[in-house]
């Protein structure tokens, strides 16, 4: 073959598959990978410090699309308080998880609701009167209280979990403020969990332990915003939990958005329950869901964060000021 055809074969080539060092395959790079990987998208909360989780929940005027997962969404084979349930929540849309702490007879954390064993596990009895080996060899129910394979998670084992993927909301239950300030510590956790601290006096315990935490605050109308100005506590560390009947004075969500905070109001005890009854969604009750954010509440807590996630957030662009906390990767394996 004479060197003009070698020239004009060489030609061609470049035209039509590239550079040279394309003529052999071109490696993929580990971000290329995940793309390319079959199987269920994550959605991950990724916030690298305690300072980036303030900015992410300051409230900026847009619409930030992220649900509150209530006992982190139990559904049928899911059990609440779950990590299995926590990771398929994710698969559905950007959440926070709320979760439940409670204390064991030999002084161990374990994530579940009640006082109880009954109604969620297959044990019976107080959980203050069993070891945390003795809970282990339980597993959870599902929200209709068929048996599942799942165990009941410790604390440390959600901590460990989340961290990277998830923001975690703990819940005070029969675990005090400080030693739930104490095990984020432990877990270096201050970037990706928060407390409820309910009223002014435990918001103020928190905030001298650490001020690196940020809170959820009961604030349901304006005696108690002005209780809480009084108190020394940065807006910054807040969001407000505006009640589970959430508040129709749009002037108390205007001051909070004055001082940067993100409001949040649940659902569970009303529009939950009258959607969970239905297969679909009507344009009423979906009308009911989005007033809502209509009229100033920033953050809804939900029984049922996998059908509120898509309903009210599917076409929400993110905010380019959160863009960097809000990622989507391949699903992680799944735990108990």
């Amino acid at each position: 073959m004479s060197r003009h055809s070698l020239t004009v074969i060489y030609f061609w080539a470049l035209l039509l598959i590239g550079p040279a060092q394309t003529l052999t395959a071109q490696a993929e790079t580990p971000e290329d990978l995940p793309a390319k990987s079959a199987g269920p998208v994550f959605c991950t909360i990724d916030v690298g410090s305690p300072k980036e989780l303030r900015k992410l929940f300051r409230y900026t005027g847009d619409r930030l699309p992220i649900v509150s997962a209530h006992r982190g969404g139990a559904g049928p084979g899911l059990p609440e308080n779950c990590i299995a349930t926590f990771a398929e929540t994710l698969k559905h849309g950007y959440a926070m998880l709320e979760i439940d702490p409670r204390v064991t007879r030999d002084g161990q954390v374990v994530v579940l609701h009640d006082a109880t064993l009954d109604r969620t596990t297959t044990g019976h009895g107080p959980i203050k009167e069993q070891t945390l080996a003795e809970l282990k060899t339980l597993r959870l129910k599902d929200i209709n209280g068929d048996v599942t394979d799942h165990q009941i998670p410790t604390l440390s084992e959600v901590f460990e979990w989340a961290k990277g993927k998830a923001i975690l909301v703990i819940d005070g239950k029969d675990v005090s403020i400080a030693d739930r300030v104490r095990q984020i510590e432990k877990h270096d956790a201050e970037s990706y969990a928060m407390l409820i601290a309910g009223g002014v006096k435990a918001a103020k315990e928190c905030y001298e332990l650490n001020p690196d935490i940020m809170m959820e605050v009961f604030v349901p109308d304006r005696q108690r915003l002005d209780a809480f100005e009084a108190s020394g506590v940065r807006w910054s560390n807040v969001i407000a939990f505006v009640g589970h009947e959430p508040t129709k004075d749009r002037e108390l969500l205007r001051r909070l958005h004055q001082r940067g905070v993100s409001t949040i109001a649940g659902t569970s005890r009303n529009l939950d329950r009258d959607l969970a009854r239905q297969p679909g969604v009507d344009e009423d009750l979906e009308s009911k869901y989005r007033e809502l954010l209509d009229r100033g509440i920033d953050l809804i807590e939900t029984d049922l964060p996998r059908r509120i996630w898509p309903l009210l957030y599917q076409d929400v662009d993110i905010p380019e000021s959160k863009r960097v906390f809000l990622n989507r990767r391949p699903k992680p394996q799944q735990q108990n």
